[in-house]
């Protein structure tokens, strides 16, 4: 269930740079929910070159679009180097990763099964 609190900071948001919305650091990864509602969330991540996101799996599909660098992103054990402005599909429940093979900024759209 979504937390009213998350859901009333998202209506603050109106709009903006989405690169300049999530800043580099220096050996971390960085992340800002843009969007929070039980459909599913928006997520704005920067990674600083090798970081990364150990394989892991998530029950909803999922759309990552990179903003700015390099990304391998290793789904269902196939590897794959996307710049910027490409995108990927994570179905639900796929094995994934990610790993920065430069800096990179992405954007991470999770859909929830609204009917689940």
């Amino acid at each position: 269930m979504t937390d009213p609190q998350d859901e009333k900071a998202t209506e603050k948001f109106t709009g903006g740079n989405a690169l300049e919305l999530v800043a580099y650091q220096t050996g971390a990864v960085v992340s800002r929910v843009i969007v929070k509602k039980k459909t599913g969330t928006v997520t704005l991540f920067a990674f600083d070159k090798a970081q990364g996101l150990s394989e892991h799996t998530a029950p909803f599909d999922a759309l990552v679009q990179v903003l700015d660098g390099v990304a391998e992103i290793t789904i269902g054990g196939m590897h794959h180097r996307l710049g910027k402005d490409e995108i990927a599909l994570i179905p639900a429940n796929a094995p994934h990763a990610l790993k920065a093979v430069e800096r990179f900024k992405m954007m991470l759209v999770m859909i929830r099964d609204a009917t689940g």
